[in-house]
């Protein structure tokens, strides 16, 4: 037996929603821009390895500088807790930065910015 996912609609998404993504029709979508090619790929490598290893994928859409996710539960035909837990862990990777105090320098290129 199988327990149906509860799905959110825009009228009920409120603050659950994380900041930066939208609501559209059936799914979360969140825009990043990047300094470029290679930055793109490997946010896409690290949004990779994150869906990978939660068995929960979205739909990227990929071009020079620019990179979108959409998330939704095909299974349960719309937005669920899954998918705003793993947009959620998407923004903390791609869009981390070392603190202040880190020992970390922090790149000085722009990088990957919210779109």
């Amino acid at each position: 037996m199988t327990t149906r996912e509860r799905t959110w609609d825009l009228e009920n998404i409120g603050d659950r929603l994380p900041p930066g993504w939208e609501f559209q029709q059936d799914a979360i979508i969140r825009f990043y821009e990047t300094d470029g090619w290679p930055t793109t790929l490997m946010a896409v490598n690290a949004i990779g390895f994150l869906c990978e290893a939660a068995d929960h994928h979205p739909d990227l859409t990929v071009s020079w500088g620019k990179l979108s996710v959409r998330l939704n539960t095909h299974t349960a035909g719309g937005v669920t807790d899954k998918d705003l837990e793993l947009a959620r862990e998407i923004d903390r990777v791609v869009l981390w930065r070392p603190g202040t105090g880190s020992a970390l320098r922090g790149t000085t290129r722009k990088f990957i910015r919210e779109g």
